[in-house]
Parts: structure tokens; C-alpha cells; sequence
């Protein structure tokens, strides 16, 4: 469903859409989004959101290279699929330049979208002063004084724009998810997980949004047949798992995580770093931390397991 930009939705100009859909006959045309709109409306905001789902996001990218970027990326091994470029008015004579650019863009069978963000001269002079930083075009004025000055520039800009978002009544993570439900891929994870072994011995991982402790379970460095060999080998895996409490705990753990994960989600948190900790990093945390990512995986939940320690002894 479309709405209209008061309630905060989308909107396409005549013509554009046609002659985007003209453009993504290929599989492997990439797609470029441009990002602009009023300073203070969001447009940090809305980059970040698209690194999160994997897009190469360029700020302040001269127009004159967003073409050459594009076709680089295409070009590529592997090929960068998702490109945005965040432009703003910091670059002054950046719009005559960047009408010709999407010109190139386009006709080099780059499928491009141009996202303007807008608020209100409101909520734009509330956000300017409560960061307490100037307009970039107020001057000597005031902020409402820069404001009313840039939309005279960005005009021409706003009216050509594939989509439209009204940001005055949006928080930055409700912009962030609402960015995130129109340029997502369906299977885009809704959050990636970097789960860890590591140590305690060596330190705590500093960069660790949840930290497990399984130096309860018995160590196999003290089994000399096993001393030597790690938690990636199947007798130490058998025997760590094999363990009172040691599956019990992965399954409840994973369960444990599950409102975690979510919450994150809904904060639009998209990355977490799990840790999981035993004396040396080598046998127990590396075998948990196998099995653990085995149940974490799916549901809109990406995985990806390193072993900090993993040959440091």
C-alpha cells in the first residue's frame, strides 16, 4: 500500500518508476541509492540503517564519481550488488552535477533510486538546537534563516525524487526500521551474530554484548589424550558435550537469548557479539560455542562463529 508523504510514507513521480523497471531486467544490475534531503532530516540515520543490511554506503561522494563508483562496483570480484552515496548541501554545487550523474548512471543499466528525507522547519530548527550546531547555510543568521535557504536550493531535488519520507514525526529507530522495511531484501537476517570463544585467561572480549561463563564444566586439558587437540575435534567435542548440564545449558541459553535477540531487533540493533568463555579458550568454549551457534541459526538470525583463542597455548 502507498501512502502519502504526511503519513511518513513513500511516494514515485511519473515516469521514473517505469523507467526504473525498464533497468532491472538483469539479475546482475546493481543498484544505486542516492541519498539527500534537508540537513537534520535524517540522512545519517537512514546511511546507517543501510550498512546494516549490507549496503557500500559512500557520504558526501562528489557526483561527478558516483557514476564511475557505481560501475566499479558492478565490475567487481564479487560484485557489489548495493550502493548508496549520501549527498547533502555541504557539497553547495553538487545539484547541477548530480542530475548529469544519475543520467550516466542510469543509462549504464545501473538501476537508481534517489530517497529525499524531509521534516518540517519545526522539528528541523528542535534538532538543530538541541545538538546545538549551525545550519551549514544559516551564516551569520539563525538556523530557521539556513533552512528556508536550503529549501530554495532543493526544490527541483525534492520534486524528482523516487521516494519521499517525512521525517518529522519519527524517531531515529522508527526511521531506521522504516528504512530498513522498504530497502531490505526479503532475505536479508534481521540481526547477524558474531559468536565467540575466547579465554579468561587471555581477557575479557571488550567489544562483548553477552558474555558466558562454561568453566563449570569438566576441562579436557586435564585427559592427556586430549590435552593436546581442541574443542573443532570430535573427541573433545563428544566429551565436553557429553557432559552433565552441558547440553541442558546450550539449549536453555539459546532459549534465553531468543527475547534478547529480538529486543536487539526491535532497537535496531543488527550485530551482537556473544562470548563464550573457558580457562584457555581451546576445548569447552570452542565446543559450546559450535553447538550454540547451530541454534541460533535461522529465523532471521545470521551466525557467524570465531574462536578468539584458538591456538594462542
Amino acid at each position: 500500500m502507498t501512502t502519502t508523504p504526511e503519513a511518513n510514507g513513500p511516494t514515485e513521480p511519473e515516469g521514473r518508476a517505469e523507467h526504473r523497471a525498464e533497468q532491472t531486467g538483469s539479475a546482475t544490475t546493481s543498484e544505486l541509492l542516492i541519498i539527500t534531503g534537508m540537513s537534520g532530516a535524517g540522512r545519517s540515520t537512514a546511511a546507517k540503517a543501510l550498512e546494516d543490511l549490507g549496503w557500500y554506503v559512500v557520504d558526501n561522494l562528489p557526483p561527478q564519481l558516483i557514476a564511475e563508483l557505481a560501475m566499479l562496483a558492478g565490475s567487481a570480484e564479487p560484485r557489489v550488488r548495493r550502493i548508496a552515496v549520501a549527498v547533502d548541501v555541504r557539497g553547495r554545487s553538487f545539484f547541477s552535477a548530480l542530475a548529469d550523474a544519475v543520467s550516466t548512471a542510469e543509462n549504464s543499466g545501473i538501476r537508481t533510486r534517489l530517497l529525499f528525507l524531509d521534516a518540517t522547519n519545526e522539528t528541523l530548527v528542535r534538532r538543530f538546537e538541541s545538538v546545538r550546531r549551525p545550519h551549514p547555510l544559516q551564516g551569520d543568521g539563525a538556523p530557521l534563516d539556513g533552512i528556508r535557504a536550503e529549501r530554495k536550493v532543493m526544490g527541483e531535488l525534492r520534486g524528482n525524487a523516487d521516494t519521499l519520507i517525512d521525517t518529522s514525526r519519527l524517531n531515529v529507530h522508527e526511521l531506521a526500521s522504516k528504512i530498513i522495511a522498504m530497502f531490505g531484501d526479503e532475505g536479508d537476517p534481521a540481526i547477524r551474530i558474531l559468536l565467540m570463544s575466547f579465554g579468561f585467561k587471555y581477557g575479557l572480549p571488550l567489544d562483548a554484548d553477552q558474555v558466558a561463563d562454561v568453566r563449570f564444566l569438566p576441562n579436557p586439558f586435564w585427559v592427556p589424550e586430549l590435552r593436546t587437540h581442541n574443542g573443532l575435534d570430535a573427541d573433545v567435542a563428544d566429551y565436553v558435550l557429553g557432559q552433565e548440564g552441558a547440553a541442558e545449558f546450550v539449549d536453555r541459553y539459546a532459549l534465553a537469548l531468543q527475547p534478547v535477540l529480538a529486543g536487539y531487533v526491535r532497537e535496531n540493533k543488527r550485530y551482537a557479539t556473544i562470548a563464550v568463555g573457558c580457562t584457555g579458550g581451546k576445548h569447552r568454549s570452542v565446543a559450546i560455542t559450535e553447538l550454540l551457534a547451530q541454534k541460533l541459526e535461522g529465523d532471521g538470525v545470521a551466525v557467524t562463529a570465531v574462536h578468539r583463542d584458538l591456538g594462542r597455548e
